[in-house]
């Protein structure tokens, strides 16, 4: 009898376990718990959260990328500091359970770490406002652990533009030049999702190192402006970057992003703004009782997936689920546990076992030896 889907899968994340671009359970962390890792206790299982240490097992996560996010509404006096909270918040969950977890700065110590049989934890700053348009500030967030910086969330910076802000820049400034280059000579990460499609195309030009996405889809599937373009898509595989296939409903199912957009709509004749989420993502749960959202499912989530590969090539895909970033995933994907649901589907799309384990870990893996060459 021949060897079942679930059985290959297994086999494949026995020596490529995943390692996720994107997860947010920091700042859930310090918004229900004040980084009590008492209160939010995550070896015991948290049903408040998508992510926990029995479902990251459940799910085969070898690496996270932990994101350090603080929202850009915070008073520019406090963003640098809650940032740095972030950071060590994360330094002591990887000490509250060393079982589990491993701190690891290169490809080399993410894999000692999965050998060792814990879950190597990388971080990643989602935004450049948590640098305050200092240099200093991104050297001292690489000297604590960043390895990636996400150049823009939902708003544009004084040097970049994002993909749902104003446009103020038509890209990148002189400065967020000097910023590329600076990571590049670090050994930082360059993370285009957030970032509008002319901030994508200026850092691909200017960065000597592969980029990331670190959670975005394909906007040919989905229009979401979170989403990369093909072009962009092309220079990235021609550039050696990555991809990382995100989860989240609203960018990955046009029905669930033209809902968003219309509870956006609803929330501006209200004052609110969809970039502001912590007023906006409060004001659609009120708007969701009186217009049930669509679901999306881990087919869509497939369909990106192809897609980048149609598009970018299969050495160019990762997976950065954006766990605990939104209220709700696809089904099937609904916590972290569910990485082999979306992996036996890609199996029986035609993925082969090899392409599996790119896909997982090799991938990112392999982006980040080329960033780290380039900083040598």
């Amino acid at each position: 009898m021949g060897e079942g889907i679930g059985d290959r899968v297994s086999r494949v994340l026995s020596t490529h376990p995943v390692a996720d671009g994107h997860n947010d359970l920091l700042w859930q962390a310090r918004q229900l718990a004040a980084y009590d890792w008492d209160t939010l206790d995550l070896a015991r299982g948290c049903p408040q959260t998508q992510t926990d240490l029995p479902r990251l097992r459940a799910g085969r996560v070898g690496a996270q990328f932990w994101s350090v996010y603080v929202p850009a509404t915070l008073p520019p006096e406090r963003i640098v500091a809650a940032t740095l909270e972030q950071i060590d918040a994360v330094h002591s969950m990887v000490r509250r359970y060393a079982a589990d977890l491993q701190l690891a700065h290169t490809a080399d110590e993410v894999e000692r770490a999965m050998a060792a049989g814990r879950i190597a934890s990388l971080l990643g700053a989602e935004g450049g406002h948590s640098i305050a348009e200092s240099l200093p500030v991104l050297r001292t967030l690489h000297r604590l652990g960043v390895r990636y910086l996400t150049l823009t969330h939902n708003t544009s910076t004084p040097w970049a533009d994002s993909a749902t802000g104003e446009r103020l820049h038509g890209g990148l400034t002189d400065f967020g030049r000097r910023a590329v280059r600076e990571m590049n000579r670090l050994g930082m990460a360059v993370d285009l999702s957030h970032v509008s499609a002319e901030t994508m195309r200026d850092a691909l030009e200017v960065s000597h190192a592969p980029v990331i996405f670190s959670h975005s889809g394909a906007r040919a599937v989905c229009e979401s402006p979170r989403n990369v373009p093909d072009d962009v898509l092309s220079g990235l595989a021609d550039r050696g970057g990555i991809c990382m296939a995100t989860f989240v409903p609203a960018f990955v199912s046009p029905t669930c992003w033209a809902w968003r957009q219309q509870a956006a709509q609803a929330a501006r004749a209200e004052g609110i703004e969809a970039t502001d989420l912590e007023r906006f993502e409060p004001f659609t749960q009120g708007y969701a009782e009186q217009h049930p959202p669509p679901t999306a499912s881990l087919n869509d989530v497939v369909q990106h997936i192809e897609h980048l590969r149609e598009v970018a090539g299969i050495d160019h895909i990762g997976l950065g689920g954006d766990y605990d970033g939104v209220a709700v995933q696809p089904e099937g994907l609904e916590d972290v546990s569910g990485y082999p649901n979306l992996l036996q589907a890609l199996a029986r799309r035609g993925f082969s076992d090899e392409d599996l384990g790119k896909i997982a870990s090799g991938n990112i893996l392999r982006v980040m030896r080329e960033i780290e060459a380039v900083a040598d």
